[in-house]
């Protein structure tokens, strides 16, 4: 049910109290008998609230030593590269994770400034042998904090590193933190690194950026208040591009901000109601942007377009790039999720490439960026990463940055806009209806859905089609999905339960348009209750 002040500016009534956020990263201490104040990464860290004694200097203290311990247990001696974002709970959390990893003689190196991911993967993989922490909890409303560690690869960390860290700092916590290592705060703990330079000075390497400016691509980029806000400024001046930082601006409530569809202040910029103001201003620039608090997600605003949907622009952003990078390895696939738009799949077969489907998650994408088997991953959630120009790695995480300069390039390249663009896909290949909605689950109902196997889909037709395939893994990596995707010749669905809410996700899409989607809506909720024995 979307709130009936969605895309209106916050009010004073909407803002969290910053005093009593800090305040309470301090002094509340977690309950580990309560699940929800465990430490628990997700596909991107650890987050929560201090309020709700889910992200507190406890979890932090806690999260921090094991990551020392896991280091050097992994045989990590390069140094650790911290970024931290926006977020009112991100600066104490920077301070409490410098103490513990000084004390672990860590060395750790870190910016004044905010710091996006990107910027942090970008120079884990200049430094061999070297991770990071980035503290951020994305795109997430100003009361969250979140917590995420990088490893030598660059990308997000896979299951078994943050399943050991989790489990670690739990023990830590109900330890009393006598396991905690940590030095008073002094501003030497960590030695300064120009995130910033080496990041905006590589930018040509992997965006065309002379194109852009040669062009003369008018470009209005937003932070929305995130990361993001001082490199954009030093990518207009280092790149001498006609591009304007619509919203200059940090605070951590947000003030500024349009409310998102329920009525909260999130920062995501793949969301019309979030980007609202940007929309409205479309006509001011050739390209308009968005990046969320710590840059690794993207929003893109054209004036023929408005805001385009996550999954048309990553099927523009492969088209274009596969057929423009003359250097890409011929063999490098295209990366998506599982439940990203079956427009990539047709996109994919059309340049005759393979096409590399993996679970949700990013840290699925890590190895193919990092060796070249893939060009690109990209995730319906609106982050993705490619390789350079030359065809060498990038980031191995989600960068935000590019995808929004590659708008540009692509308008310079092209003479067409993105949004242009998928309507030149769409009258290839036709145009698919997608969507996500919930639906009820019990803990019980949410475990058996996790590890359904293809055999307990008992339906041999989906809105009128055969079903012509039932995954349970991956086809690109043969990884579990944590749930089910049923495909027929023109739509096909997914069902993974939720991590934090008593439902289940169904992810879905037509080619045969939005009332055939509902049917497939209304029959994915039969099939799931059949396979659950409901």
């Amino acid at each position: 049910m979307t709130h009936e002040r969605a895309g209106q500016q916050a009010l004073p009534s909407d803002l969290v109290d910053v005093a009593k956020l800090v305040t309470a990263y301090y002094s509340v201490r977690p309950d580990l008998d309560d699940p929800g104040q465990r430490v628990a990464f997700g596909t991107s860290g650890h987050r929560g609230s201090s309020l709700d004694a889910a992200f507190n200097e406890a979890h932090i203290l806690a999260t921090s030593q094991a990551i020392c311990e896991y280091r050097k247990q992994q045989g990590v001696t390069g140094p650790l590269f911290l970024g931290a974002d926006t977020h009112a709970l991100s600066e104490p959390a920077k301070v409490s994770a410098l103490e513990v990893f000084a004390a672990n003689d860590v060395i750790v190196l870190a910016s004044d400034e905010y710091t996006p991911t990107p910027a942090v993967s970008l120079a884990i993989l200049t430094h061999p042998g070297s991770d990071g922490v980035v503290v951020t909890p994305s795109h997430n409303p100003p009361r969250d904090g979140g917590f995420k560690y990088n490893p030598p690869n660059g990308g997000p960390a896979d299951t078994d590193a943050t399943g050991w860290i989790q489990d670690r700092a739990n023990e830590l916590i109900a330890a009393g933190l006598s396991g905690v290592r940590r030095k008073p705060y002094t501003k030497d703990l960590a030695e300064s690194y120009d995130f910033l330079g080496d990041y905006v000075d590589a930018l040509p390497s992997v965006i065309d950026i002379d194109a852009i400016r040669n062009a003369g691509v008018r470009i209005g980029a937003d932070p929305l208040g995130g990361a993001s806000v001082a490199y954009w400024g030093a990518i207009a001046e280092r790149h001498r591009l006609d591009l304007t930082v619509v919203n200059p601006e940090t605070d951590p409530t947000w003030r500024f901000m349009t409310l998102d569809w329920d009525g909260k202040i999130r920062m995501d910029c793949s969301s019309p109601y979030a980007m609202a103001s940007l929309i409205g201003a479309r006509d001011r620039f050739d390209i308009s942007t968005g990046n969320d608090a710590d840059s690794d997600r993207h929003g893109i605003v054209t004036p023929d377009g408005g805001l385009l949907n996550p999954n048309h622009y990553l099927a523009v952003a492969i088209s274009y790039l596969y057929g423009r990078r003359s250097d890409w390895p011929a063999d490098a696939a295209v990366g998506k999720t599982l439940v990203s738009s079956g427009m990539i799949d047709r996109v994919a077969e059309m340049l005759g490439r393979r096409l590399h489907e993996v679970p949700v998650g990013f840290k699925w994408f890590v190895p193919g960026l990092l060796d070249g088997s893939l060009a690109f991953g990209g995730e319906e959630s609106a982050g993705a990463s490619f390789l350079r120009r030359d065809g060498s790695v990038w980031t191995t995480d989600k960068d935000g940055i590019i995808l929004a300069l590659l708008a540009s390039e692509i308008l310079a390249v092209t003479g067409r806009s993105p949004s242009q663009l998928y309507r030149d896909l769409t009258g290839k290949f036709g145009e698919p209806a997608y969507a996500r909605v919930d639906a009820p689950a019990s803990r019980e109902q949410k475990a058996v859905l996790a590890k359904l196997s293809p055999s307990d889909v008992t339906a041999s037709e989906l809105a009128g089609e055969p079903i012509t395939e039932v995954l349970t893994r991956a086809p690109g990596n043969d990884a579990p999905i944590g749930g089910l995707k049923v495909s027929t010749e023109s739509a096909w669905f997914a069902a993974r339960p939720s991590g934090t809410e008593d439902v289940y996700k169904i992810y879905a899409e037509s080619f045969k348009g939005p009332d055939h989607l509902a049917r497939v809506q209304e029959e994915a909720r039969a099939v799931v209750s059949s396979a659950l024995g409901g």
